[in-house]
């Protein structure tokens, strides 16, 4: 190992090290306070006589990261998702906050060691890292907590297993839950214990529709549901004898096992896809290095204009792929969007100058690309208003716009460092010079750099004034003719590519088709969205299937009841299902005749067809007597139907997730030495041609 590269990582380690010891003991100091009584009550039988208790520790870290400005909005957006799955749970809530925070502290500090290190000296690429390192961290907060929901998510299973036990024994579904709560080993029992207060209250069906509304997936608030239809109108035995209520029991259970198996899966095909796209940035500086080192002929492109623009495309190139891979993996294509009060699209809308510039670019009400618009927020379950998604495409237009300009002018700065500061001497395409060599070809470079300093304000420069000035600077006092030419030519050359390096209006022009770029991002973004949520269609009509093999055979239910539970359960089809929902008083038939207009996926129109036919014709357990019979086939296409699912996202995620390392290699290495290796050799073979 190179020994400046283990000296560096000792000092990381050392500085990481000292970093957290400095940590402890500035929380030390800040938890004496006030602020802990609370945490006090929080631990109070947890402390132990241990010399350090965890628990402690846990919660007291936790106030010190909601006092902290860098750490309190991810501390806020982890609780938002944290208290839904521990209901009410405080302790355990910042328990759990603090245990990730910790976490992805120590994480967020050796990357950011890394970045220093990697890209010592190159100021603006080391902000541009520490930038994604920032997204980086909020992805892998989220990851974290979904890690938390697929572990509730299992413990489910076996929690649904002890309710079929219990309820054989007692044969009341509220004592049957009742029972099961008691286990506080499991995670689930506190959402099982709220459940049993649910079905016992006064109001049992508000107590409900207020569950619905924080229970943490689907699964539960089915099991609630029906739990709720029993204790209402009773059990009762279907064709075979058993329990209605076990088999639909049974059903839920079906369901979270293919759910389960589908989440594994992805996981196990994205577990390395996002570190693959995300990781070539942090080797930009060590492929560079590489290459100069053993090929310095290539050094005039990486240290100049092109190597800092490649480096700026592949970083922008990397964080696209990054968030795609992403989506794909955590399946936001189709998780529900969570409902945020006065987000700072509101605020910042709420101000005249800025409201009166949205309102400039909105679309009129009723108009084509309105409804266009609409449409697509509606089919990607966005919760934002048509005024927001407006804001947030002028705000990436104009943050596409300056950065470009800043690219660029950081790209001239580059061109005119590069000829102040590069050696200036020929030298042979392999290897490196000589450090005498090295020393030489520097002096050259200082005294061109004083010509350069008294001309390059001089954008007339004549001839015979460049060579004028040449002879007038002290280095090249008394040139002799041969001489003066090949100076005159070494210097010109610098001095018009010096002269050049300034802002151009085609640069400002393609800046502004950056921006316009930015603007539309957002909507192709809505659009991918889109067609990740096409994928999933068949996976939640199947869901439709399962609840309404749940309903049907259950007395007093009827079609408008099987529309609420499938509009409480869908995510895809929520708004057409809603405004059937609506209408259903006015007419049922009429309702679902318009619900069957607006959607073309078959499946679907095959279900709105039955529901047509239960509201007029025939009971709802004759209309759909095919899902009972066809239950296993439905099953086994359902398996089959994610897993074609898997595929084609692990076929897009890997096209993605490898783009950014292809990229790194092919566009960034071996295309620069090929192309600059074949012009070097053209121009030797050129040289040794009028030489004879």
């Amino acid at each position: 190992m190179n020994p400046d590269v283990l000296k560096y990582i000792i000092i990381g380690g050392i500085g990481v090290f000292a970093a957290m010891v400095v940590a402890y003991l500035v929380i030390s100091n800040k938890m004496k306070g006030k602020e802990t009584r609370y945490v006090a009550q929080l631990v109070e039988g947890t402390k132990t006589n241990s010399f350090f208790n965890m628990e402690v520790f846990y919660q007291k870290f936790y106030v010190w990261c909601r006092k902290l400005p860098v750490t309190r909005r991810y501390v806020l957006k982890l609780r938002r998702r944290l208290e839904i799955i521990n209901l009410e749970d405080e302790f355990l809530t910042r328990k759990q906050a603090a245990q990730i925070m910790l976490k992805v502290s120590i994480v967020a500090i050796i990357v950011l060691v890394a970045i220093i290190m990697m890209t010592k000296g190159n100021y603006m690429l080391m902000c541009i890292l520490i930038l994604f390192e920032i997204v980086l961290i909020e992805t892998v907060i989220s990851g974290m907590v979904d890690k938390i929901d697929n572990d509730l998510l299992r413990e489910q299973v076996d929690f649904f297993a002890e309710i079929r036990h219990a309820y054989h024994e007692y044969n009341m579904v509220e004592e049957a839950i009742y029972e099961v709560a008691q286990n506080d080993e499991m995670k689930v029992s506190a959402q099982a214990e709220k459940i049993y207060e649910v079905l016992i209250s006064d109001d049992p069906e508000m107590e409900l529709e207020k569950y619905y509304d924080i229970a943490p997936n689907s699964f539960l608030k089915e099991f609630a549901g029906i739990s709720y239809l029993t204790k209402e109108f009773g059990d009762r035995k279907d064709k075979d004898g058993s329990s209605l209520y076990l088999k639909n029991l049974n059903n839920i259970t079906q369901e979270m096992q293919i759910e389960i198996l589908k989440r594994d899966k992805l996981d196990y095909v994205f577990q390395s896809l996002s570190i693959i796209a995300a990781v070539p940035i942090l080797f930009l500086e060590v492929v560079k290095a590489w290459a100069i080192g053993q090929f310095n002929f290539t050094k005039q492109f990486y240290n100049g204009t092109l190597g800092f623009l490649a480096q700026v495309g592949i970083i922008v190139l990397t964080y696209i792929c990054y968030m795609l891979t992403r989506k794909l993996k955590d399946n936001g294509s189709t998780a529900q969007a969570k409902n945020v009060e006065h987000p700072w699209q509101e605020k910042l809308y709420d101000k005249k100058p800025i409201k009166f510039i949205v309102d400039l670019f909105l679309p009129k009400d009723g108009s084509k690309e309105y409804r266009k618009v609409t449409q697509l927020m509606k089919d990607t379950a966005s919760k934002l208003k048509i005024e927001w998604f407006y804001e947030n495409r002028l705000l990436a237009a104009i943050v596409a716009f300056i950065v470009t300009l800043l690219v660029t002018f950081i790209a001239h700065r580059f061109t005119i460092n590069y000829q102040y500061t590069e050696p200036t001497s020929d030298y042979n395409l392999m290897g490196n010079m000589s450090e005498s060599q090295e020393k030489k070809a520097m002096q050259i470079t200082l005294d061109d750099n004083v010509v350069l300093d008294a001309c390059k304000d001089n954008l007339d420069i004549t001839e015979e004034e460049l060579k004028e000035a040449i002879l007038d600077s002290e280095p090249y006092a008394g040139l002799s003719d041969d001489d003066m030419e090949k100076v005159y030519d070494r210097i010109y050359t610098k001095l018009k590519i010096v002269q050049s390096a300034y802002l151009k209006w085609f640069e400002v022009l393609l800046s502004f088709g950056v921006g316009v770029l930015g603007y539309y991002g957002p909507v192709w973004l809505l659009m991918f969205q889109k067609k990740m949520r096409e994928m999933e269609m068949e996976n939640e009509v199947m869901q439709f299937q399962t609840i309404i093999l749940m309903l049907m055979k259950i007395e007093r239910v009827n079609v408008e009841m099987i529309l609420e539970w499938l509009e409480r359960y869908s995510n895809i089809f929520r708004e057409p299902i809603s405004r059937c929902v609506n209408n259903y008083e006015s007419g049922p038939w009429e309702a679902l005749e318009e619900w069957k207009n607006e959607i073309s996926f078959q499946q679907l129109i095959r279900i709105v067809e039955s529901l047509q036919a239960a509201v007029e014709q025939i009971p709802i357990r004759e209309a759909f007597d095919e899902l009972d019979t066809e239950r296993n086939y439905h099953q086994e296409k359902r398996k089959e139907g994610n897993e074609r699912l898997i595929s084609r996202k692990a076929m897009i995620g890997k096209v993605i997730g490898f783009a950014p390392m292809v990229t790194l290699f092919v566009g960034y290495l071996i295309v620069p030495l090929c192309v600059i290796g074949m012009m070097s050799m053209a121009e030797a073979f050129a040289s040794m041609s009028a030489m004879m």
